[in-house]
């Protein structure tokens, strides 16, 4: 992707004017459980560049050195509940019933918290990113995998999208002729971008939620994916058509995260001489605040505000929205904001409830400029206000894919507001990268324009 430079100035005028839509229309919203956060105050007006921070000293170090320490926490938690879903999704497969598909179902759902609070890491280290496509790629072409309903609408010119792996031993994509008799990890990974196509996902969390909960047919209307336990069931009761090699499929690929995450927690594992974490914890300490820095804007802007909130909210599409066959794309939108506040602030809270924390960027930033940090926090918090405003109407019955709906004034406004906050703290965490000196930041924007 292009990453285009946006000035502060432009970006906190930009969210002030989305801010202003639609004012006035909106019901008002359900107050979050935790106290409301003080409103931001505006940003100072740009200053004259800092002086270049001490960016390699032991304060520095140990701020990257308990980033690292988060990030093993975070893929740590993430292994943890993918294993919980395997053994959830190992129960409802021996006996395919309503209570047992409910179950694995909570356990996707569970096993979400933690994975959307390490896509912060992603943008500034490449060994994440690179990974990442097999484990969280979407929007994906269902037809790919299974069964779809007829009126199905599938990516233009994806020769893959009704391929049907599920139904078919071998299917053909183009002039080519692939071979799936054997539904496995292995193979199923290969099947990733098939016949060039991003929108053949074979794998990852959005590959199993659909698999658990099949399409959401309501469009914008109340409602998840309705697939019945019965899909499962092989021989009497069972529908759906070739439900062994739907629960091979639900098997190979739970099983493949599992593995996924297995290896990104090893490349952070804490005393290995020679992993990933070794390597960023040897490099200077700018370039580990720089990747820090990097990933908190990348996702703020580009990924959460642009590909994930505002193309769903300007398509009216409910194809678009994140998690769009569970309807749990609420709550990712939320973690993902959450993780950008936990690298800022240097902690993490585990799925056990016990706390990671230590030297961080804010304690950084407010020894070069207080007022910066002061900014810089209260923009997070409001963010979060914003997303936990998404979740109080999920929660209340009007889900993502409803907030969105072409007509629903109000809706569409508490989106907005949430993509306003995150573009208005991206200039935040830029001002905060230019007080330790590192300038040009630059979070990649996905070539949104907002």
């Amino acid at each position: 992707m292009i990453r285009m430079p946006l000035a502060t100035a432009s970006l906190l005028a930009i969210a002030i004017s989305l801010a202003g839509c639609d004012q006035g229309k909106d019901k008002p919203a359900a107050a979050a459980p935790s106290p409301t956060p003080a409103a931001a105050a505006p940003a100072p007006a740009a200053a004259p560049a800092a002086a270049p921070a001490q960016t390699n000293d032991a304060a520095t170090k140990a701020v990257v050195a308990n980033y690292a320490n988060i990030v093993f926490a975070v893929f740590s938690d993430a292994e943890s509940t993918a294993k919980t879903l395997r053994t959830a999704v190992d129960t409802f497969l021996a006996n395919p019933n309503d209570q047992t598909l409910k179950a694995a179902r909570d356990a996707w759902v569970a096993a979400r918290v933690p994975y959307m609070q390490s896509e912060v890491f992603r943008f500034g280290n490449t060994i994440i990113d690179d990974w990442e496509g097999q484990v969280n790629a979407w929007p994906l072409d269902e037809g790919l995998i299974d069964y779809v309903a007829k009126d199905y609408q599938h990516a233009l010119g994806n020769p893959g999208a009704t391929a049907n792996i599920i139904g078919n031993k071998s299917v053909q994509v183009g002039e080519d002729k692939v071979d799936v008799t054997e539904i496995t990890p292995e193979k199923l990974a290969s099947l990733n971008e098939l016949g060039g196509s991003e929108a053949n996902v074979a794998t990852g969390y959005h590959a199993i939620e659909f698999l658990l909960w099949g399409q959401d047919l309501h469009g914008n209307g109340p409602g998840a994916g309705e697939r019945p336990a019965s899909d499962y069931i092989e021989g009497k009761g069972g529908t759906g058509g070739h439900n062994d090699r739907r629960r091979a499929y639900l098997k190979a690929a739970t099983d493949l995260l599992v593995s996924d995450l297995e290896e990104m927690v090893n490349n952070w594992k804490p005393g290995v001489a020679d992993n990933y974490r070794a390597t960023l914890e040897a490099e200077p300490a700018e370039n580990g605040l720089r990747k820090m820095l990097f990933g908190m804007g990348s996702l703020s802007l580009g990924e959460l505000a642009g590909e994930r909130m505002k193309v769903a909210l300007e398509a009216n599409s409910s194809e678009d929205e994140h998690d769009c066959f569970s309807d749990n794309t609420h709550n990712s939108h939320f973690y993902n904001g959450l993780g950008i506040r936990n690298v800022y602030l240097g902690e993490y809270t585990r799925v056990d409830g016990t706390k990671v924390s230590g030297p961080s960027l804010s304690s950084l930033v407010a020894k070069a400029d207080a007022a910066t940090d002061s900014t810089v926090r209260a923009d997070l918090d409001a963010t979060q206000a914003k997303l936990q405003a998404i979740v109080d109407h999920a929660n209340k019955g009007e889900h993502f894919d409803q907030l969105i709906a072409a007509g629903n004034t109000a809706g569409n406004q508490v989106v907005r507001d949430a993509i306003a906050s995150l573009v208005k703290q991206t200039g935040a965490i830029e001002q905060a990268a230019g007080k330790l000196g590192i300038t040009d930041l630059n979070p990649d924007n996905a070539d949104h324009e907002f």
